[in-house]
């Protein structure tokens, strides 16, 4: 499945670095692009954002690992990969045969493996930049998630900024589940991020009524798809209004050309697709083509100008 033209100029940035599309795959939904590959034009996309990688190989957490739920899922695939030589050895050369744009989500328990992916990412070809999964649990920390305190989150920005190579945009992956986003997205701001993922799962648990015990093998899971996507409207929305110079990938429940206008309009000036894959391979580029048609019904000439419109005053010329 190739891109249409509408006539809408459909570029965007992702912090520095100018990609063609506005839409991206989400991390963990298809994995290093493989399984999209007979489905899509990979070099169509904005970027393919990898499953999360740390720096030894992780076999993840128990079975059962997904459970569906009304209007969405829940994983507790915990972080299962290859770690940083396996994706630098076979992963990342597979994406850059094909031409397509790597951007790289990278997770850690301690601020210093954020830090030592970074520095092995420098100037690997493909390698647009860095998605920083911070909603990992902080072992220095007791288990708390990096991204629910401020602190801990600008810790491992600050780290991975200085490591990173200077070309490669550096994004903070932000968790909803915290009782001020906008807290934690200044801080990450302030230590060197160029833009912000909004948003990761929700933590979640379902319970089987038969056998009366949790379904997840983990327990507890993440919450992705439609149900979550009023959520991250809400906190693209709460960012954008304070920092609207801030670049964001908006991501959460997307399944169609209006939903990523939503995100668009409150202020994302990209989105990423990922629970809608697993019955769409191709909705990533389908996405990127009834955007492009429902922004062009609108007037808009270019994404651009449709970026954070929903915070205009009623009545104020595009």
């Amino acid at each position: 499945m190739t891109v249409v033209e509408t006539g809408v100029d459909m570029r965007t940035a992702l912090g520095a670095v100018e990609i063609p599309g506005p839409v991206l795959t989400a991390s963990g939904c298809s994995a290093f692009g493989q399984e999209l590959e007979p489905f899509v034009d990979l070099t169509a996309l904005g970027a393919v954002v990898t499953k999360s990688v740390q720096l030894r190989p992780r076999s993840g957490r128990p079975t059962p690992r997904m459970a569906e739920t009304p209007s969405g899922m829940l994983n507790s695939i915990g972080l299962q990969g290859p770690g940083i030589d396996g994706l630098l050895a076979e992963d990342l050369p597979w994406l850059a045969e094909r031409g397509a744009r790597a951007f790289v989500s990278i997770a850690g328990t301690r601020v210093e493996d954020f830090a030592e992916l970074a520095e092995r990412l420098r100037g690997v070809p493909g390698v647009l930049g860095l998605e920083v999964n911070i909603s990992c649990p902080n072992v220095e920390s007791r288990g708390e998630v990096f991204a629910c305190d401020p602190v801990a989150a600008s810790d491992v920005l600050s780290a991975v900024r200085a490591a990173a190579d200077p070309a490669q945009p550096v994004y903070a992956k932000l968790s909803p589940d915290v009782t001020d986003i906008v807290s934690v997205a200044r801080a990450v701001r302030d230590a060197g991020a160029d833009g912000l993922s909004m948003i990761n799962t929700l933590l979640g648990l379902v319970i089987d009524p038969d056998t009366m015990r949790p379904v997840l093998g983990g327990v507890t899971g993440g919450l992705s798809g439609p149900a979550i996507r009023p959520v991250a409207l809400r906190c693209v929305w709460q960012v954008h209004a304070a920092m609207p110079e801030v670049p964001i990938l908006g991501m959460g429940g997307i399944r169609n050309g209006l939903d990523a206008l939503q995100f668009v309009l409150a202020g994302a000036s990209a989105v990423s697709v990922g629970t809608a894959v697993f019955n769409d391979p191709s909705a990533p580029v389908r996405i990127h083509d009834e955007l492009a048609a429902v922004l062009a019904a609108r007037g808009f000439a270019s994404l651009s100008d449709a970026v954070g419109h929903a915070h205009r005053p009623a009545g104020v010329e595009r």
